[in-house]
């Protein structure tokens, strides 16, 4: 495969001019293999898991939510964890080896363990009702942190092994095989899951537990250099809080993350209900319902590929995330009216639209935080990014399941009125919250489109490299 993919012409394989003798293409596809493994307990996580526990084991879906939403809320921990990689203390001299398999462990025992908390969770047992939740809860929280221990570590170690002039370009590579990762998973496990049953669902798990295992172990090996005077135990490390004080004292700081808050609650909200919602309004399969996985992380691919080549020269980073937000609008538009349609199809176009929308959003919006730090402190800038993104993320998770419960609630119990009597109610209501909220975005970014400092220049081309997991 790796042969193959060597002989297409840099016109197919854009980031194929990334190589160089000490970093060959061969070895940057080898290292790649981490994101495919992270991208796979993405959809995992986020697209399979969540429609069964849903609709086949009957789960509560503000419980499934929470679920979901646990990995995501560990997210904010990236900055220090890659912080803690460069300072790392050891004789051995690695960095970021001892991260990444750390993070690899946890996403293994996490993924070992799934399938018998689900199985405690959904089946009558002598024992206290709260073991199961708290198993399953755990499960995902080890899968969550060891994703982004892994992919941290590893993006750090593909900066360290890059020079200057191709770091970008090599990133940019990991950050495209993250999203392959996610689209061939998806076809994959739908593929897979096409004649389901629980005995095959607990096969792909723990299948993806070994792969993950494999996958990283290749990816590491014989990456990394030992040096021990990087890891030197009377080394120092800087003050953390000084640099971030600094930071949020910077010009209109405290706006764009705000905007970065809404417009993240107001995507993903969704996430965890796309499924659940053409499985139980469009009666969709579960193979059908987990290709949705792969539909949003197409569109995501486009809107990055997008904004790689019209983030160049003087593109307003800001308004580009506001185009994103518009879309957003429309997409979540074409979701619900897909109900009274009975479109598939245009569930689907939603969905699409609902990735391109949420892409052009984050990459508008992480440049525009880019432009916000200099060399001093752009990691933290970024960091700073990361953390308020992955929060309000993992917010909306829980806040979007919660609320279409509470309203289903209230319109099959009559409260709402007849007419408001329908499985869709919930669903709706979810939806147009999060239009409500991409318009509250909007509100928040247009100063941000007036002022200056904020405003794209030569120094401001987005790259793939610089979007952060």
């Amino acid at each position: 495969m790796v042969n193959v993919i060597q002989g297409l012409s840099t016109r197919w394989l854009p980031f194929a001019d990334t190589a160089t003798a000490d970093l060959p293409l061969s070895r940057l596809l080898r290292l790649s293999l981490f994101q495919i493994s992270v991208g796979m307990s993405v959809v995992l996580l986020t697209g399979t898991l969540n429609r069964i526990m849903v609709i086949e084991l009957g789960q509560a879906v503000w419980l499934v939510s929470l679920m979901i939403s646990l990995p995501l809320l560990a997210a904010p921990a990236r900055a220090l964890i890659g912080f803690r990689s460069d300072y790392h203390k050891s004789l051995l001299g690695w960095r970021r080896v001892p991260y990444l398999w750390v993070g690899t462990l946890m996403q293994f025992g996490g993924l070992a363990i799934m399938p018998f908390a689900l199985i405690v969770m959904t089946e009558v047992q002598a024992g206290p009702a709260w073991v199961g939740p708290a198993a399953s809860m755990l499960a995902f929280l080890l899968v969550g942190a060891g994703m982004h221990t892994t992919q941290t570590a590893g993006l750090a170690l593909a900066t360290d092994l890059a020079n200057e002039d191709n770091r970008s370009r090599v990133v940019a590579l990991l950050y495209v095989m993250l999203l392959v990762g996610m689209i061939a998973s998806s076809a994959v496990f739908a593929a897979v899951l096409e004649d389901f049953n629980y005995v095959r669902l607990i096969k792909v798990i723990q299948g993806a537990a070994v792969l993950t295992v494999v996958f990283n172990f290749v990816a590491l090996w014989k990456q990394e250099a030992r040096q021990p005077h990087l890891t030197r135990p009377d080394r120092k490390r800087p003050q953390f809080m000084a640099i971030w004080r600094e930071f949020s004292r910077a010009n209109r700081a405290t706006r764009l993350l705000v905007a970065v808050a809404l417009g993240t609650m107001g995507f993903s909200m969704q996430d965890i209900l796309l499924e659940p919602y053409g499985a139980e309004i469009l009666a969709m399969s579960v193979s059908q319902t987990t290709a949705l996985t792969g539909i949003f992380g197409a569109g995501m691919l486009v809107a990055f590929a997008f904004a790689s080549k019209t983030l160049r020269g003087h593109v307003d980073p800001v308004r580009f995330a506001a185009y994103g937000a518009v879309i957003g609008i429309f997409a979540f538009a074409a979701v619900v009216f897909a109900a009274p349609l009975e479109s598939t199809f245009l569930f689907r176009a939603g969905t699409a639209l609902i990735g391109l929308g949420g892409g052009l959003f984050a990459v508008g919006t992480l440049t525009a935080a880019m432009l916000q730090g200099n060399e001093e402190n752009n990691g933290l800038a970024l960091g700073a990014w990361g953390a308020v993104q992955a929060t309000a993320a993992g917010i909306g998770v829980f806040v979007g399941g919660a609320l279409r419960d509470l309203i289903s609630g209230f319109a099959s119990s009559g409260q709402l009125g007849e007419v408001m009597n329908s499985p869709i109610t919930g669903y709706s209501v979810v939806y147009h919250v999060e239009i409500f909220i991409l318009f509250a975005a909007l509100v928040a970014i247009g100063p941000l489109v007036k002022q200056p400092s904020i405003r794209s220049s030569s120094s401001s081309n987005f790259q793939l490299a610089d979007f952060p997991g």
